[in-house]
């Protein structure tokens, strides 16, 4: 154990997720009452670094937090210190500002950094543990698309929110014989639009990993209204793109460092579905709808060992790894193997069978 470390920062970058503020929670529960240290955090994410926009983390801070979504210290995911926008003279430059950081960190008396966050965020983390911080990595993301762990918190609740609005969607589809068009996030992953399909019932999904042909996923809805069922539900990723392989692009945020905003493209289904099926369709767009509210109890549980699991790499003096979920245990890999790697669904993975088995259409097949 150290006996260097008497300090811990903590901050979330990226977009929220139910589960950051019991990983908080977690944090300064095991920092405090098992190895007795302070602990801060930077509110804004990587903004309050560079503005120095610190709070003292006490037991207090975290009381009550656990069943709450979002962050207590709030986010940003527009704020990388390593390429900082400025305007100048009406147009915008970027400036690496990483000292700035860096310089925020030693005038708090931090001894090391808990970086919560996704790609983005812990991209900033390894540049920072490059420059000498001191930093351990949780990984955040409902997309569950961070390699090295089998799971992040916040996808769990993201799925059940998602398979919840199925199931609702499921009456009004029968009522009115529609297809109901269910587009749920996931980026370049189709993981929750696959469990939440397989959960919800779903006549078809439609993911990245698995380029569709909507001509195929009508054959199967035609298939079931020539069988008598005269209403189907379809889950599609954001991200799903057909055999040509078009994505549907929402807009591009110039100043953003993830500028692409993909969205829209169950609309596109549901008006392509309903002239090839003849069924009256549908589309509903979760959005971030699947980002708010209470986690789940399994994101919880999920959340507060990656949290507790930080504070003992900090104490083992494991720095620049990020905390890992292997099966049944906590681990962790080194922010160098881990950026940069989205991890996808296997197209022929036990999950994808599965679904198939059960008659799911994904349309490339």
């Amino acid at each position: 154990m150290s006996d260097t470390i008497k300090k811990i920062g903590v901050m979330t970058g990226g977009g929220d997720c139910p589960g950051l503020n019991p990983v908080i929670r977690a944090v300064v529960r095991t920092a405090v009452l098992k190895y007795g240290l302070e602990v801060v955090g930077f509110k804004h994410g990587y903004n309050g670094l560079y503005h120095n926009n610190v709070i003292p983390l006490d037991l207090d801070a975290v009381s009550g937090i656990l069943p709450i979504g979002g962050t207590i210290l709030n986010s940003s995911n527009k704020d990388n210190l390593f390429q900082y926008p400025f305007e100048e003279n009406g147009k915008t430059v970027y400036r690496d500002v990483s000292d700035v950081g860096v310089e925020n960190i030693k005038k708090n008396g931090i001894d090391a950094m808990i970086i919560i966050g996704g790609d983005g965020t812990l991209t900033s983390g390894r540049d920072f543990a490059r420059k000498g911080v001191k930093v351990v990595g949780v990984p955040k993301t409902i997309d569950n698309d961070l390699a090295c762990t089998d799971y992040t918190f916040g996808f769990d609740t993201a799925v059940s929110v998602a398979s919840e609005t199925l199931d609702r969607l499921h009456t009004t589809a029968a009522s009115h014989n529609r297809i109901m068009v269910l587009e749920v996030m996931g980026r370049y992953a189709g993981w929750i639009a696959l469990a939440a399909g397989i959960a919800g019932g779903a006549d078809a999904i439609m993911i990245p990993e698995l380029p569709y042909d909507i001509n195929k996923i009508a054959q199967a809805l035609i298939a079931r209204k020539e069988k008598g069922r005269k209403f189907s539900i379809v889950v599609v990723a954001e991200g799903a793109k057909s055999i040509t392989g078009e994505m549907h692009v929402n807009k591009v945020i110039a100043d953003s460092p993830d500028p692409i905003r993909l969205g829209g493209i169950g609309t596109k289904v549901a008006e392509e579905l309903e002239a090839l099926v003849g069924l009256e369709s549908r589309a509903t767009i979760l959005g971030h709808i699947q980002r708010g509210g209470t986690p789940t109890a399994r994101d919880r549980i999920l959340s507060t060992r990656y949290g507790s699991e930080a504070v003992e790499l900090v104490m083992a003096g494991k720095f620049g790894n990020m905390v890992t979920l292997k099966g049944d245990d906590m681990s962790y890999e080194s922010l160098e193997d881990v950026i940069g790697k989205n991890k996808g669904v296997d197209p022929h993975c036990e999950m994808v069978q599965v679904a198939k088995g059960i008659g799911i259409c994904f349309g490339d097949e």
